[in-house]
């Protein structure tokens, strides 16, 4: 896996080729309240979501993101067929809750995704600091794989797990991946997070900053369709 993206590449400015690309790119169009094919183009819905087109990786080709609401968006993009994550368009919560201060930490999807391509749909949470990450895929397909090394399988917030422990050198990643791909369900978090902090001692009681979830894109030549029909987070 190439290393991964990190607030600050959010705030970086685009990159002449990729913004060559998107700027001469020919998107499929969507009757969708908002779109983008800008590089860091993002949207906050009228109930607190932030929708980020994020083609953040090396090499990206054209991508356009379009979203009517949290709930209902996604992504068309048009990458070549090379190594290395391109983006991770994706749909983002902000909890800023201490894991100990939280009693549920839930989220519901529902996608629809391409038979071909590289790709991984997942969540992505962050602490506040920036400092570990915790990758939940619930499906992947081609030529992809997690960051680290095996830690076994694990059954938790209702999935089972493989999983992984790894170093970008900028953060930790800890990645659980599905055993099974699945399109929709319902994943309860919290559960994952107090099984890295006390079974396993990862972190201590980090504040959980942002619940992303959205498609990580290798490759998806000739222009692939991601859309999310359903998605929510909860927490209390």
């Amino acid at each position: 896996m190439a290393p991964r993206r990190t607030l600050t590449r959010l705030l970086l400015a685009p990159a002449t080729a990729v913004a060559a690309l998107i700027g001469f790119a020919a998107a499929p169009a969507h009757a969708a309240v908002w779109s983008s094919s800008d590089q860091w183009g993002n949207y906050t819905t009228s109930d607190g979501y932030i929708l980020y087109n994020n083609i953040w990786g090396s090499g990206a080709g054209a991508q356009t993101v379009w979203a009517n609401s949290s709930s209902n968006w996604g992504v068309w993009a048009n990458h070549p067929n090379t190594g290395g994550i391109k983006s991770y368009p994706n749909a983002k919560k902000i909890v800023n809750r201490s894991i100990t201060s939280l009693s549920s930490l839930t989220s519901s999807y529902n996608v629809t995704v391409p038979s071909s391509g590289a790709y991984n749909t997942s969540y992505d949470i962050w602490d506040t600091d920036y400092d570990y990450e915790v990758m939940l895929w619930v499906n992947h397909n081609g030529a992809v794989g997690p960051l680290g090394t095996s830690q076994g399988t694990v059954t938790l917030g209702g999935h089972t797990w493989a999983v992984y422990k790894g170093d970008n050198g900028a953060n930790q990643v800890f990645s659980f991946l599905r055993t099974s791909d699945s399109a929709s369900g319902t994943v309860n978090i919290l559960p994952i997070l107090k099984w890295i902090k006390d079974t396993k001692g990862w972190w201590g009681n980090e504040t959980i900053g942002d619940v992303q979830f959205g498609y990580e894109i290798t490759s998806s030549q000739g222009g692939l369709d991601f859309r999310t029909n359903g998605f929510n987070v909860s927490s209390s």
